[in-house]
């Protein structure tokens, strides 16, 4: 079965950065689009980032435009989130998902356990 396993959450302080990264175990990895959702405490899952297989296009949600930046290592079957200028409300656990290129979470078909991104002000 599918598996994502994502990695680099944290406690940093607000203005740090992280990069998350996501290994993918998809033997159709270069051929799906791959997305980063976010799930603060208290609220639904909220999208965050998305890329298309190639890489090629990329779409944020407005929240962290120009500070967050999405990527893909298709050789490596991994997929990042270079997270600069953190902010308190970017505190979430971050999940990986991987079969859709899009902004709803019911779309994806796989899953990553998660990471936890805390910042504090």
């Amino acid at each position: 079965q599918v598996q994502l396993v994502e990695s680099g959450g944290g406690l940093v302080q607000a203005g740090s950065s992280l990069r998350l990264s996501c290994a993918a175990s998809v033997r159709t990895f270069s051929s799906i689009g791959m997305g980063w959702f976010r799930q603060a405490p208290g609220k639904e899952r909220e999208f965050v980032a998305t890329i298309t297989s190639s890489g090629l296009m990329t779409y944020y949600a407005d929240s962290v435009k120009g500070r967050f930046t999405i990527s893909r290592e298709n050789a490596k079957n991994t997929v990042y989130l270079q997270m600069n200028s953190l902010k308190p409300e970017d505190t979430a656990v971050y999940y990986c998902a991987a079969g859709a290129y899009g902004t709803n979470w019911s779309r994806y078909n796989y899953w990553g356990q998660g990471t936890q991104v805390t910042v504090s002000s």
